[in-house]
């Protein structure tokens, strides 16, 4: 059934949501129309329950190209193209091609250089490997993370920063060489064309890690946030929390962070889009997004992509009992990010649907998830960069969530 749903809240502009809903979700829709009351961009929201999709809506504009947000509407997914990734890494692993507690270096011999030999596939994927960034003399920043052969080897040839597997701390580029390239070394196929092939293309999905020249058009660009700290800012932050800036994994934080609106920029280009970064530039929209969260925990449209199994490992708790490196450990607030393997697990700021959830989030609001237990898949897809990741949740995210709690009853 299409729907239409208007809402202009106290203090926000009237907004329209178009779609469908199924029957009992409809305060799902309203309450995602309400969330973008105060948002300048545009959003996708799409729920599937036992592999049918019940919720499929969008609201607001394409601000950079004076346009209206639309089912059509593709956009990059930042950090929930980890999740994707992972994916990839998990088929090969239920086929018998991947052992999660083998060494990397038996898919990828050159990894095993500096004292990497005993660095497991299951550390990558739970980002505990100590190999958070790149080692500064590599100059690996900006336009050189297109190109991969140079990633992957800086990564191959450095020493661990930590003892991996005695800490963990988000992998946030990285982990997309290092997964990626078990990938390649294990099928042969770049993750793009893995993706293309086994996921994708089976499941008839807009989701691209390497976009198509012809599909380009479609994009709608991220809105850079206007306020960002400067770089003494930062300096002054990192140093009132005690902060050692000569510590590696302590300046490559430093360094993601003074980069970030440049690194938002950049990821708007073209050549970023064409590029394959298996840990942020994932492009798609909720639909397509959401049905591959539904086709991890069963079938749809006869795929499925992870067995049951498969499906239980990825989302086991791969942190208990490990907590932030040393000279990180100011930066980890009360709340740290929680791993499974490859997917990041329910915290306060990322709730999800609570226990069981198991899906990634990413910058400025974008998040893929599902619940096995309820049979639910879920994909918010934005263009505003609003959420931080560290104040709370999203407040896009809260009156949806809530709608789809009462919906299915948990």
């Amino acid at each position: 059934m299409v729907c239409i749903a208007a809402h202009s809240p106290p203090g926000g502009r009237l907004v329209r949501a178009d779609g469908t809903v199924e029957r009992g979700f409809e305060a799902v829709r309203d309450a995602f129309a309400e969330g973008q009351a105060q948002d300048e961009g545009g959003a996708q929201l799409c729920v599937y329950q036992h592999g049918k999709r019940v919720v499929d809506v969008w609201a607001g504009t394409d601000k950079l190209k004076s346009r209206p947000y639309t089912a059509d509407t593709i956009t990059i997914l930042m950090s929930c193209t980890k999740a994707v990734t992972a994916v990839c890494v998990h088929m090969l692993a239920q086929r018998g091609l991947i052992d999660y507690d083998a060494p990397v270096a038996r898919y990828w011999p050159e990894f095993a250089a500096r004292d990497k030999g005993a660095i497991t596939v299951r550390d990558i994927l739970a980002h505990r490997a100590g190999l958070m960034g790149f080692d500064e003399e590599d100059e690996i920043f900006g336009p050189n993370l297109f190109d991969w052969d140079r990633c992957t080897s800086s990564l191959a040839k450095m020493a661990p920063w930590w003892e991996p597997g005695s800490a963990y701390a988000y992998h946030a580029l990285t982990f997309g060489y290092l997964a990626g390239e078990i990938v390649r070394r294990v099928s042969g196929k770049t993750v793009g064309a893995f993706v293309d092939a086994e996921i994708a293309g089976p499941l008839k999905l807009d989701l691209w890690i390497g976009l198509p020249a012809e599909q380009e058009h479609r994009v709608a660009p991220h809105i850079v946030p206007a306020r960002q700290l400067t770089e003494d800012q930062f300096r002054a932050l990192f140093s009132s929390l005690g902060l050692d800036m000569n510590s590696p994994p302590v300046r490559a934080a430093f360094n993601m962070a003074t980069n970030g609106a440049e690194g938002l920029n950049l990821i708007n280009t073209r050549e970023a889009h064409a590029a394959q970064l298996p840990f942020g530039n994932g492009i798609t929209n909720a639909r397509s997004l959401a049905k591959m969260y539904a086709a991890c925990i069963g079938e749809i449209d006869g795929v499925r992509l992870l067995t049951r199994e498969t499906m239980e490992r990825a989302r086991e708790s791969q942190n208990e009992g490990l907590g932030a490196p040393t000279p990180l450990m100011p930066l980890a607030g009360p709340g740290p990010q929680r791993f499974g393997l490859g997917f990041e697990l329910p915290r306060a700021i990322e709730p999800m649907l609570g226990a069981g959830s198991f899906g990634h989030g990413g910058a400025g609001g974008r998040m893929g998830f599902a619940h096995p237990e309820s049979g639910i898949a879920v994909a918010y897809v934005c263009n505003s960069m609003l959420w931080d990741g560290f104040s709370g949740p999203d407040q896009r995210w809260l009156g949806w969530t809530k709608a789809l709690r009462d919906a299915i009853g948990i």
